[in-house]
């Protein structure tokens, strides 16, 4: 009996460390005034965030720890109120809130918000600040109405400069009975699906093309100086199902202006990250190939709102391009325009960039590398300059040929 009870409690210890290493799921329930439940969630879930020490960026992964409690000021929200939020706090100061919306048919977190305070030592240690900072971001966490949403599989949330990983999610907002309702929307990430295909979408109608963008430069810098310099204009080329089933492509500007930059600077990856209110999120990530000592487009990734479409949040993203690039210490350069595909329903169009990844010195362009759509505009004026050329000069000679025969016919008096 000893030997079982001994092996029974390596067995326990042994679940318990599991759950540490794992984040233990927690239940967290959201009640309105007359204690009837309007919002369950059941996961756990892990930050990685990357903020400043007084010797550079650093990383930090923590988990949602066990004694994370719903704050109160959680809402249901309700006719002439918010929509209903989920707001979760826990240590000194952190919280992570899921603001809920719906339509007719469809229910999800329009909006994932996490504040974390830096001056939290043990998880931020030698931060070079003690500030509380608050990032968002657009989600795809959506299911149909009566429904729960349910994700077996890990569930990256990129927010800024953190990214939120949800694992083994049970959420549901607008709850029928004060319980998870037995029919659930599943995830993306735990496919594969039923294999019928759906019927084919019909040809997307193209809006007018605006104007070309303005050209901006943006800089991002790091605890060692600056690691990226570019130049250029941006276009976001997005197709979408609209509200009336109709599938539209959209052109979207991006107006510096109205635009923040913030970025990240690593010594195998440098982001660029542009925020504005229709553009939560558009982020390019240069990456670089040790062994060619070149760098290049890596990523992009785009979150944004589009009022009309069916599904409002819009989300893509793709890490293994491989567009601009150029050897370490020199410069990109193309003053035709590029136009990147992302996803199938996202490309970009880059106008005259001129852009600089990882090794920067003073803040200045190095020396440049011409696209090749650059060198391809140069040959054909070439190509028609040597063709003129070329038939100048065969003019040339059959008139001096012709001249000589003239004067054969002739004999000297």
């Amino acid at each position: 009996m000893a030997a079982l009870g001994g092996a029974w409690r390596r067995s326990l210890l042994l679940l318990l460390l599991a759950g540490l290493v794992h984040g233990a799921a927690a239940m967290f329930v959201v009640k309105d005034a007359q204690g009837t439940a309007c919002i369950m969630a059941n996961f756990s879930a892990a930050f990685t965030a990357i903020y400043d020490t007084r010797s550079g960026p650093k990383n930090v992964t923590f988990d949602l720890p066990s004694d994370a409690a719903v704050s109160n000021s959680s809402s249901c929200g309700g006719e002439g109120a918010a929509d209903p939020s989920l707001k979760i706090t826990f240590g000194r100061g952190h919280a992570l809130t899921l603001n809920f919306t719906r339509n007719a048919t469809r229910y999800g977190v329009r909006l994932m918000t996490f504040v974390y305070n830096l001056s939290d030592t043990q998880i931020f240690p030698n931060a070079s600040s003690n500030d509380t900072q608050t990032v968002e971001s657009a989600t795809d966490i959506r299911a149909d109405i009566d429904t729960k949403y349910r994700c077996v599989s890990t569930d990256r949330v990129h927010v800024h400069n953190v990214t939120v990983t949800l694992r083994d999610a049970t959420i549901q907002a607008y709850l029928a009975n004060s319980s998870f309702s037995k029919e659930e929307t599943r995830c993306e990430q735990d496919g594969p699906f039923p294999t019928t295909a759906p019927p084919p979408p019909p040809h997307p109608s193209p809006s007018p093309t605006p104007e070309s963008p303005s050209v901006y430069k943006y800089n991002v810098s790091g605890a060692n100086g600056t690691c990226l310099l570019a130049s250029m204009g941006l276009q976001l080329n997005v197709t979408y199902e609209k509200e009336d089933n109709k599938t539209s492509t959209r052109v979207f500007g991006i107006n510096p202006n109205m635009t923040t930059v913030g970025g990240s600077c690593g010594p195998q990856l440098v982001t660029l990250e542009l925020h504005s209110v229709s553009v939560p999120l558009l982020a390019f990530q240069f990456g670089m190939n040790a062994s060619t000592s070149r760098y290049f487009l890596q990523g992009i990734q785009l979150n944004m709102t589009l009022p009309d479409a069916r599904e409002p949040t819009f989300k893509a993203s793709n890490s293994s391009l491989r567009a601009l690039q150029a050897s370490i210490g020199n410069s990109y350069k193309c003053n035709a325009e590029e136009r990147v595909q992302v996803t199938e329903a996202f490309s970009v169009n880059i106008f005259k960039v001129w852009v600089q990844a990882f090794q920067v010195q003073g803040d200045k362009f190095g020396s440049v590398e011409e696209c090749q759509l650059d060198e391809n505009s140069m040959l054909i004026p070439i190509a028609v300059g040597g063709a003129l050329a070329g038939l100048v000069l065969i003019v040339l000679i059959a008139y001096l040929i012709g001249r000589k025969r003239s004067h054969a016919g002739y004999q000297t008096i």
